[in-house]
Order: structure tokens, then sequence, then C-alpha cells
């Protein structure tokens, strides 16, 4: 179907659907073309599917459902992938509709599907399965006695000491180096990954052109990697338009790119050593300013070819949202990704902003589709930016835990951070919060994070007697182990190994004589 004669970006085709029930999941596809573009635009334009429902108080509620941005007409047809998840409420009416492109501008869509998305009522099953295979490995305990040793008085102690698993959180740079020594020290107890929550960021560094603020991030690096915390560096760049700073966007295109080069050996060059990863251009798909403002669709590839020739050994993500919490963006992800992919950009891996809307419960069914389509990329996921919000604390606890379990118990996820966890220092405050208020109170939504992280999700195995005796398996959680031989009631100082558990099966040696 064709649509012409446009005079508003949301006039496109449109379609009355039938039969659609109440509070389900369904998704949705289409293939969409441009056949004109904006006068001298190379950049490219948006193109949205949208649901409108109508209810019999005359009201409607729209839905955004999927969108792709920077298309051109030389892209072709580009797939548009989305879920929909339809009102609880009973409505009257139903359809879907495609907007985007500016007024004028021609463009065809085809093949257009929308399909009944089953809930997974087993997830917990599922997700197990994969962390038992993908986050644990074989300990083989492989015991000897020698004569006279009576093994009834035998115990041997598999305990895990560290996780393996990157299980991190914003942190606030100001609160970490000088501030609240509570918060410093849960960080350096319960998280061994980090990321800087603003302090890296351009806007934040340089305010003034050539006037840098780096002292209190730079000692916030070196302090977390003195604890053995490695970090997560966000951003380098920032394309939505409203966080570029004003002295930036006055630049003339030439002097903006020496002045991109130039902000790229500044600020890895002073944290070259100190940080694991890079997000290089944050929220692209979201916002292009330095696309449009150098009128160079390709830019962004560029951003991330300097930043990899500049260090290779750090790695590069880009991150973005409305790709995993929602699923809007999720085929343009993916589209993103393979681009950088296939373009030798460096890039190592794809960073999923999960902030799940305010008084939602975080879906499993939705949340493993979602990362199955980006997966498809065939790069590593990171969770960078993971909340929820109810004030229910107990509520938030559940939600927490559905989002945890859906994430770790995927195999393309290898990495998870928590956007803050400290009311006082977290972007959404107390509900979405794992430690409350002034008085520093550990919530249940953190009690129940911190049950799984150094609980269910660590592995203590202990064999006594006839068991100890002989050889063993133990099945556990990758990270850094210490294994005890006590005898008699005393431990045996001599006997005592240390290991780091990975991917492969590990084996220890005991001889006890």
């Amino acid at each position: 179907m064709k649509a012409s004669g446009r005079t508003q970006y949301y006039q496109g085709p449109t379609q009355i659907v039938q039969g659609l029930k109440q509070n389900s999941l369904y998704a949705v596809e289409a293939y969409v073309k441009l056949l004109t573009d904006k006068p001298g635009d190379v950049v490219g334009q948006n193109i949205e599917i949208n649901f409108a429902f109508g209810f019999s108080d005359k009201t409607t509620a729209y839905i955004g459902v999927a969108g792709r941005s920077m298309v051109l007409t030389k892209d072709g047809y580009v797939k548009m992938i989305g879920d929909l998840v339809t009102p609880s409420k009973a409505f009257i009416s139903a359809r879907f509709y495609f907007q985007g492109p500016i007024p004028g501008q021609e463009f065809v869509v085809d093949s257009t599907k929308i399909t009944s998305l089953p809930e997974t009522s087993d997830y917990l099953t599922t997700t197990n399965q994969v962390i038992n295979q993908k986050r644990k490995s074989n300990i083989n305990v492989k015991v000897t006695t020698a004569a006279g040793i009576d093994v009834n008085q035998l115990q041997i102690q598999i305990n895990q000491v560290k996780k393996g698993f990157p299980f991190g959180t914003a942190v606030a740079c100001d609160e970490y180096v000088s501030g609240d020594q509570r918060y410093q020290d849960f960080i350096n107890a319960h998280f061994n990954w980090a990321v800087t929550e603003n302090a890296l960021k351009w806007g934040q560094m340089e305010r003034q052109p050539g006037v840098l603020r780096n002292e209190t991030a730079i000692a916030a690096l070196k302090k977390l990697k003195s604890h053995g915390i490695k970090i997560r560096a966000h951003n380098m760049f920032w394309s939505v338009p409203k966080f570029v700073q004003s002295w930036v966007k006055a630049l003339t295109p030439t002097d903006l790119r020496k002045t991109v080069v130039n902000r790229i050996h500044t600020v890895m060059g002073q944290t070259q050593g100190l940080v694991e990863h890079w997000d290089v251009n944050n929220e692209n798909l979201h916002g292009q300013y330095y696309q449009e403002k150098l009128q160079d669709r390709d830019f962004n590839l560029d951003l991330f070819r300097m930043a990899h020739q500049f260090d290779p050994t750090v790695k590069l993500f880009l991150n973005d949202y409305t790709v995993v919490a929602q699923g809007g963006f999720t085929g343009a992800y993916l589209a993103q990704a393979l681009k950088f992919k296939n373009s030798n950009t460096g890039i190592y891996g794809i960073g999923v902003q999960c902030h799940f809307p305010a008084n939602s419960a975080p879906n499993p069914t939705l949340i493993k589709a979602h990362l199955d389509t980006l997966a498809q990329a065939g790069l590593p996921i990171w969770v960078t930016e993971l909340d929820v919000s109810s004030t229910d604390e107990n509520e938030r606890a559940d939600w927490y835990e559905t989002a945890l379990r859906a994430f770790y118990g995927h195999p393309a996820v290898e990495g998870i951070m928590f956007w803050g966890f400290w009311s006082n220092r977290q972007s959404r405050g107390v509900p979405g919060s794992l430690v409350t208020g002034d008085e520093f109170r550990i919530n249940p939504a953190g009690q129940r994070v911190l049950d799984l992280f150094e609980n269910q999700w660590m592995t203590k195995e202990s064999k006594i007697g006839t068991e100890a005796g002989q050889p063993f398996t133990v099945r556990g959680f990758h990270g850094d182990y210490e294994v005890k031989v006590i005898y008699n009631g005393k431990e045996r100082s001599d006997l005592k190994q240390t290991f780091t558990l990975d991917p492969n099966d590990q084996t220890i040696n005991i001889n006890v004589q």
C-alpha cells in the first residue's frame, strides 16, 4: 500500500483490527520503503507503527509498537518488528497505523503481520536450565587418603568467595570518593562492576570549551579499581540534541570534527587502563545530532573506529533504550548492531538500558523475545541500566527478581548493571531503590537481590565422612573459590587451595596424609 498526498507526519496507511483480546501479547511485523527523501537529507527519517484503542467513554489510548530511525530511500524495504500489549480495560475498537516521515514524503508498506505471542508459563524452568548450563561448571574433586586416616572425621568444604559473573551498579562518583561511607562500603561489598553515572559524560566534564572537570571521576575510577571493581565508562558522546552542550552546537562542521577527535583522545587517554568498557555514542537510535550536523549518516561508525584505533584494548558498546524493557526499537537496534558489526568499527557488545515503566511488572516472555532478537547480532549483551519502579517494597522485590532471573537466565547476557541502588542517589528515588533513605535501610527489594547474588547464585558445598573420602563433583557458579580440609575438627591449613572456576571444568586433587 502506497501513502501519498500526506500533509501531516501522522498520516499513513491504517487498518481496523478485529479479534484482539484484552491484556494480551501480540507480535507485530511489517516492511516499509520510503519513496522520497527530505530535500538535502542524508541522515534519514523516522517511521513508526502505532496502535489506537477506542473505549466506550470516547477516550483513545495510543500505543507505540515499532520504530525505525535514519531511513532513506536507498535502504529499500526495511523490516520493522515490535510487540503490543493490549489494554487491560475493555476497548471497542482497535486500529494500527504507520506514521513518521515529514509531510509530503511518500512511502510503501507491505507484508504486515499481527500474531498472538503466547506467554511463557514456565520461564523459571527455562531460565534455571540456562543458569545451570551457562553460569556453572563442574568442580571435580579427587580425594585420596593415607592409611590410618579416619574418613568419618574428614570434612571438605568448597566455598565460593567471589562472583565471576558481572553484577554491578551505577556509581555517583562524588558520593563514592568523599560522601557517605555506607554508600561506598555497600558498593565494595556487593558489586564487582560499576558504571560511571554522570561524571564522565562530556556535558559534565567540559561544560565550557577547554575547561575540564575530571578530578572526581578519575579519583573514583582509581578507588573502584583498588577494590577490585571493574568499570564501564559512560558515555563518550550523547547524540540526543538536548544533551549536547551549547558551545559544541556553535562549532562549524570542520571544528566539530576536530573537537570530537580531541574529546576521544582526551577522555580515553585519561581513563586508559582504568576502564574495561566505553559507551561510545549514547542513544543513537533516538538522536543523531552529530550525523545531522555533519550531514554524514555513518559518522556514528567513524566515532567507534576512532575510539578503537586510539585504544584497541577497551571494549566498545552501543547503548540504547526501548529495546528490551519495551520493544519499540528492538528490531531497529538489531539492524544497527549488525551494521556496526559488519562495518569494521571495533564494536564489542550491545548495551540495553532497562528502565521498566513505573508501576509495570517486567514481563519475562517479552524480555526473552527481545533478547532473542538482539542475540541474532552475535554480540554480547550487557544490561547497562536496570531499574523498576514501585512504591510497594515487596512488589518491587518481586519485579527485580523477575527481571534478574530473565537476564541471568539468557545465554546472550554477559553482565547486569543496576542504575543505582540507594534512594538518595538513584534517579527514580525510593520506588526504584534497594536501600532506602537517610537510615540506609536495606529494604525487601535489596534483601531479595542480595539473596540472589550471595546465596542462591553462589556455591557453598560441604562433604562429610565417607562422601568426603572419595571423589565427588560439585556443579558450581563461576568465580573464585577456596577449598578447606577439616580433620578431627581442625582445619588442615597445609591442604587449603584456591582456584577460579570459569566455563571450563576444574579438577582439584586432595591428598590427606
